[in-house]
């Protein structure tokens, strides 16, 4: 009999569920794939307890999919696996950020991952190779309660909208920002990463879409990378976007991540918003993450239908 225990993350969340006593040999189990790939359609979040090391990390993602390498070469990977990234944050060479009086680093915006391709990866798997003392939460936010508790009125609006993104590492952000928000220092590796997409056209994605699973509508808007409305670039687009991303927020429940050593998650870039609350500067803290591929099929490269139409003219 499995030991596979999946349990919700708790009643004030509409979304997430952990999961314990998943093992190595367990993996290569159809009927545990299955249950964990339902888990994971169904509640989009999954927080895995006693779970450890690259090869369990690259287990559980292959659960969901094929693996993809990071799109810009010049991200860090972890030696000796090209499919794991090295999110490793030190003092002084990190982002640095003051966020309602208090200097924080490594702290992150709401968004979805690779919002500035045009292909939408399926999701990630995150784990903590060092974590801080403090901070460092990861959070969660979910599309579908967010479109359920959008108003009525901003729903008419949203429907139909698509977004534009570009790779964008300075952290302008225009909506979506806290109170009191001032960038300090963004570290020069953030330069190299953004050489990679000097020549990158912005990409395109709905701002709500229709699951194919369960015809559930997700609102899905990243604040950090955005610059409009497709085809609305003025005054009525950057109203609607506005309000749209500071009621997304406003009405969150969002689920915050306190790391474990022997933690892994697994998320839905589909329908999941993550960030992450930042650290005090003096600490270092340490992330790897694998990506999943995949794509909803929904996005595209700014005037890229238009290119198709005349070229099969």
């Amino acid at each position: 009999m499995s030991s596979l225990s999946i349990q919700t993350l708790g009643e004030e969340y509409g979304f997430g569920s952990t999961v314990a006593g998943l093992t190595e040999p367990m993996i290569d189990d159809p009927a545990v794939r299955e249950e964990l790939q339902a888990a994971f359609e169904d509640r989009g979040l999954l927080v895995f307890r006693g779970v450890e090391g690259h090869a369990m990390q690259l287990g559980i993602s292959r659960v969901f999919g094929a693996l993809k390498e990071h799109p810009l070469a010049s991200v860090r990977k972890v030696e000796g696996q090209p499919l794991i990234v090295d999110m490793k944050h030190e003092p002084g060479e990190s982002s640095l950020f003051e966020i309602d009086g208090e200097v924080l680093s490594h702290w992150l915006p709401w968004h979805f991952d690779h919002c500035y391709n045009d292909t939408l990866n399926r999701g990630g798997v995150l784990r903590a190779v060092k974590i801080v003392p403090e901070g460092g939460k990861t959070a969660f936010l979910d599309g579908v309660e967010a479109w359920e508790r959008l108003d009525p009125k901003l729903k008419e609006k949203a429907e139909g909208l698509n977004v534009l993104y570009r790779l964008e590492l300075d952290m302008k952000l225009r909506f979506g920002k806290p109170q009191s928000y001032k960038v300090l220092n963004i570290p020069s590796y953030s330069q190299k990463v953004l050489k990679d997409s000097v020549d990158m056209p912005r990409a395109v994605h709905p701002m709500v879409f229709q699951r194919a699973s369960d015809g559930r509508k997700v609102l899905h808007v990243s604040p950090w990378m955005e610059e409009g409305v497709d085809g609305h670039e003025d005054a009525e687009g950057e109203a609607v976007l506005g309000a749209v991303i500071e009621a997304m927020i406003a009405n969150a429940t969002p689920y915050y991540h306190s790391w474990r050593p022997d933690d892994m998650l697994a998320w839905d870039n589909w329908r999941m918003l993550h960030a992450v609350t930042g650290n005090a500067p003096q600490y270092t803290r340490a992330m790897q993450r694998t990506t999943i591929l995949g794509d909803y099929g929904l996005g595209y490269w700014e005037h890229g239908e238009a290119l198709q139409r005349a070229a099969a003219d």
